[in-house]
C-alpha cells in the first residue's frame, strides 16, 4: 500500500523565533543519523479544515477573498483554523461554512487530507465534503469582517470548476486540490469518502488519539458513502 511513513528525526534543539498572530517561527536542529544534523525553521501552525459544499445538482459553493500576500482576490472554498482549544475538526468545518457561506449540512465526509508546504510549514489539512445543505436563520448569522466582508458568492458545476483549475484560472491551494479530489471521487461513484471522525496521523495534535488508519482506509464496515439521501439535499 502506498502510504506516507511517520518518522520524525530526533530533535537536538528547538528555538522559538518569531510569534506571530496566526502561527509561530521555530528553528529545529534534527539528527538525521548519517546524513548529519540539519537546522530547519519552518512555521509552527494550528492547522486548518475546509469545506466543500455541494448541492444536490452537483453545483459547488465558491467564495472571492483577498489574499494580501499574493495581491489577488481568489475563488476559494470555505475554511478555517483550528483555533478553538478542544473544538473537533468536523466541528470547527460546521462552523465555519455557516460561518463564511451561511449554510448547514446534514452529511459530513472527509474528502481529502494534505499538508499545505510541508518543506516549511507544519500546516496540516482536512478537507471534508458538506451535504444535505441548508440555510443559516437571518437571525443567527455571523457578521464577517475584514477580508471577509461582501465575499462575492458562487455556485459552480463541478466540472466547470475543474476546467477553471486545469486552465490556471484558480490558484488557491484549497480550491485546486478539493475541485481534483471531488472529481475523481465521484468518477469512483464516492466509494474513497471516509467517516468525518476519520483519524488524522498528519495533524500533530490528532496525533495521539490515532492509531494509524483502518484495514479499509478508516471509511467503515462497508467502505462506501451513503449516499441514499443527497438527492433530497435542499
Amino acid at each position: 500500500m502506498l502510504a506516507d511513513v511517520l518518522q520524525p528525526a530526533p530533535v537536538q534543539d528547538r528555538q522559538l523565533l518569531h510569534t506571530g498572530m496566526v502561527w509561530n517561527l521555530v528553528a529545529e536542529e534534527a539528527d538525521l543519523g548519517p546524513a548529519g544534523t540539519v537546522r530547519r525553521e519552518f512555521l509552527e501552525h494550528t492547522g486548518a479544515v475546509g469545506i466543500l459544499a455541494m448541492d444536490q445538482h452537483d453545483n459547488v459553493l465558491l467564495l472571492r477573498q483577498y489574499r494580501h500576500p499574493v495581491g489577488f482576490h481568489l475563488w476559494e472554498l470555505p475554511a478555517g483554523l483550528l483555533d478553538v482549544t478542544g473544538e473537533p475538526p468536523q466541528a470547527c468545518a460546521a462552523r465555519e461554512l455557516a460561518e463564511e457561506a451561511d449554510l448547514t449540512a446534514e452529511q459530513w465526509w472527509v474528502l481529502a487530507d494534505w499538508w499545505n508546504s510541508p518543506g516549511g510549514s507544519q500546516e496540516a489539512f482536512r478537507l471534508f465534503l458538506a451535504r444535505g445543505l441548508g440555510a443559516v436563520p437571518p437571525a443567527e448569522r455571523h457578521q464577517r469582517t475584514h477580508e471577509e466582508q461582501g465575499m462575492p458568492v458562487v455556485w459552480v458545476p463541478l466540472s466547470d470548476a475543474v476546467n477553471a483549475v486545469l486552465a490556471g484560472r484558480l490558484g488557491s491551494p484549497t480550491a485546486v486540490a478539493g475541485l481534483l479530489a471531488a472529481w475523481a471521487a465521484r468518477q469512483r461513484n464516492w466509494d474513497t469518502l471516509r467517516p468525518a471522525d476519520a483519524p488524522w496521523p498528519q495533524h500533530p495534535r490528532m496525533r495521539a488519539s490515532t492509531s494509524g488508519p483502518a484495514p479499509d482506509g478508516g471509511r467503515g464496515e462497508t467502505g462506501q458513502a451513503d449516499v441514499s439521501k443527497w438527492d433530497s439535499t435542499p
